[in-house]
């Protein structure tokens, strides 16, 4: 019985080796916390996909690419949602145009060749049948990780949107009874800061805050955190204080107009969703319901007919 050569067990040690160092650089990337740095010096932690901090030092490879001008709108459209999201300072728009190229390239091509690796195990008609078809699998798995880094965008704008909505009525009720005890809007906003749990609605009013501080009027402060945020609700409540202002108005009275269309605008939105739901209740339904149904009822019937023949 002969040994292994040697060159195939210096090749065999290098790849453990590479293999070894590759799984440690994965760990160090997974186990490193991102911040983002709040308007009054704190950090908040924003966690970044793993694939995303894997393929980031690679972004700047692909600059003469994204920095192009046919991408000037998207980067500035990335941008805009980057900063409603909360990733400011975190991620750009040119590193996430730069990620749509590389997740294809890199992940899309590790899970293509598991895909045909698991094609090739399918034995009979069937693996030959998916065989086939092959391409258009490809094509959709390079697809999903293009777009992949806009679909994550848009959920966690969409969570940060709905921490926002679910905040503002309780914190416009504050500054209504702050404003109407007497404190100026300002000192109001300092207190709700100071009292309120951190999350998205604070973080918010923490720059608005320090932004009047630093010598912003209030009117600029509060549309640019309107055009921030990219809320409805939010804009609204803006727009309100802002004519408020100009005008004179109690800002109290506008502050209580405000919270009331809140809460009317939440309780039509839960009566919407709740006459949404047995429509969208219809696709599981079809897709598991019926067939374990079906399978459950007839399946006996099904295999024995097999067995035995008609």
């Amino acid at each position: 019985m002969t040994g292994w050569p040697a060159a195939d067990i210096w090749l065999g040690l290098l790849w453990a080796a590479a293999a070894a160092l590759l799984a440690g650089h994965i760990g160090r990337v997974a186990a490193d916390i991102t911040y983002v740095t709040l308007a009054d010096g704190r950090r908040r932690e924003r966690r970044l996909p793993l694939s995303y901090r894997l393929l980031l030092p690679f972004a700047p490879n692909l600059a003469g690419l994204v920095n192009r001008p046919a991408f000037a709108r998207m980067r500035e459209d990335h941008d805009r949602r980057l900063v409603a999201a909360g990733f400011e300072g975190l991620l750009s728009g040119r590193e996430l145009i730069a990620l749509r190229f590389l997740m294809p390239l890199v992940f899309g091509t590790l899970t293509v060749v598991a895909v045909h690796a698991g094609l090739r195990r399918i034995p009979g008609a069937v693996g030959a049948a998916l065989a086939q078809r092959a391409l258009l699998f490809d094509l959709v798995l390079v697809l999903y990780w293009f777009v992949q880094p806009s679909l994550w965008l848009q959920r966690r704008l969409g969570e940060r949107h709905l921490q926002i909505q679910r905040a503002l009525p309780f914190v416009l009720d504050l500054l209504t009874l702050s404003v109407e005890a007497g404190l100026d809007f300002m000192t109001a906003i300092k207190r709700i800061i100071d009292r309120r749990e951190l999350d998205a609605l604070n973080e918010e009013l923490i720059r608005v805050f320090r932004e009047v501080q630093l010598g912003r009027t209030r009117r600029e402060a509060l549309r640019d955190l309107a055009d921030r945020v990219q809320h409805p609700d939010v804009r609204a409540v803006v727009n309100a204080l802002v004519q408020a202002d100009e005008l004179g108005v109690s800002i109290g009275s506008i502050l209580r107009i405000q919270a009331d269309q809140m809460r009317i605008r939440r309780f039509l939105n839960a009566e919407r969703m709740a006459n949404e739901a047995p429509v969208k209740l219809l696709f599981p339904l079809i897709l598991f319901i019926f067939p374990s149904v079906f399978l459950i009822l007839l399946g006996p019937i099904v295999v024995q007919v097999l067995q035995h023949g008609f």
